[in-house]
């Protein structure tokens, strides 16, 4: 499994988030980097699912519209995490709490947008791929999680 276009994706997309917070949202840069991990994304399940016709036919709409869920939340991760860049020398315990508040909201929307469309992908796959979907998730989810935290200052 090829991983090297992902995590150069990904270590591109951390970067702009340490830097201060666009007013109109998410940076042009930042949107343009999220959609070439989403583009990479797609191309390692694309290579490790081995998906035959009717199964690609029904596989890639739930997929697709997976991601764009999805989406959605990593631009509210982003818009957090500029948010707390934009605080961090002068991070109140007001503002500390906002953003705790919020990257647990996140968390707890995407584990069930993820359990949700992992049970909608196990009803269209066969289960040993419908397994390979869902460990593939889970691997790709730490890694991208790992190299972006790993870049964002712990609050001091």
């Amino acid at each position: 499994m090829r991983f090297g276009p992902l995590l150069l994706a990904l270590a591109l997309t951390a970067v702009p988030v340490i830097s201060q917070a666009q007013e109109a949202g998410l940076s042009t840069d930042e949107q343009i980097l999220l959609k070439q991990v989403m583009t990479d994304k797609k191309a390692v399940y694309a290579a490790n699912l081995g998906l035959a016709g009717s199964e690609s036919d029904k596989f890639w709409p739930i997929y697709d519209e997976y991601e764009a869920k999805q989406k959605k939340l990593y631009d509210r991760w982003l818009a957090n995490v500029n948010h707390f860049a934009e605080k961090y020398d002068s991070l109140t315990d007001a503002d500390a709490t906002a953003v705790l508040k919020e990257k647990l909201a996140i968390e707890k929307d995407s584990a069930a947008l993820k359990q949700a469309y992992t049970k909608k992908i196990e009803k269209v796959l066969p289960p040993k791929k419908a397994l390979r979907y869902a460990q593939l998730e889970t691997r790709l989810e730490i890694l991208m999680r790992r190299n972006a935290y790993s870049l964002i200052p712990l609050a001091r």
